[in-house]
């Protein structure tokens, strides 16, 4: 049975995992937010005010009041700064299964930033949750989040082909899962 706990904290050697707070909004607009290249490979909007961010962190804050709510502001332990945000954005409770999905702003990519985020959010996922699989996908043209979720031990599903208009072409949308009976492979 899926256990639902809400965003709780998690720390791992080089991340703190934590809810959002109002105060990160110049380190998200800095660092990953107000990029039309992240935001279009996460399939999100691009936000270039303080407004609009602050905006948004209304509707992330609002929604920690639900145990089943999931959204992570990926904090770099060394900095203090707020470089990317990871969620369970879907979370299907009779089938006890959740579905990830993160950014990490450029400047932080290939370090194994979000790599380390999306395992501990997994391990997250079945031990705190109960959750019986953890799904994840990305675009067919999304090299780097096609290297974390082979790093992060995902078995390829499936293609939805031409799923993603973008620049004038098609992209199709590549599903993985990892189940727990797997975790620890």
């Amino acid at each position: 049975m899926l256990t639902h706990v809400g965003t709780s904290t998690i720390e791992t050697d080089r991340l703190l995992l934590r809810r959002f707070t109002y105060t990160d909004d110049v380190a998200m607009l800095k660092h990953w937010i107000a990029d039309e290249k992240i935001q279009s490979m996460y399939s999100e909007p691009v936000y270039t005010t303080k407004e609009a961010v602050r905006e948004l962190l209304d509707k992330y804050i609002g929604s920690y009041e639900k145990e089943d709510y999931y959204r992570w502001a990926i904090i770099l332990k060394e900095t203090g700064d707020c470089i990317g945000q990871i969620a369970y954005f879907l979370v299907d409770s009779k089938n006890h299964f959740a579905e990830i999905e993160y950014c990490i702003g450029s400047a932080f990519q290939c370090r194994g930033y979000a790599t380390e985020a999306t395992k501990a959010v997994i391990r997250f996922g079945f031990e705190q949750m109960n959750l019986h699989k953890v799904q994840i996908c990305t675009k067919e043209i999304n090299a780097a989040s096609k290297r974390v979720i082979e790093k992060c031990g995902f078995t390829y599903e499936g293609t939805l082909r031409d799923y993603f208009y973008m620049d004038g072409t098609y992209t199709g949308r590549l599903y993985f899962s990892i189940l727990r009976s797997e975790k620890g492979q």
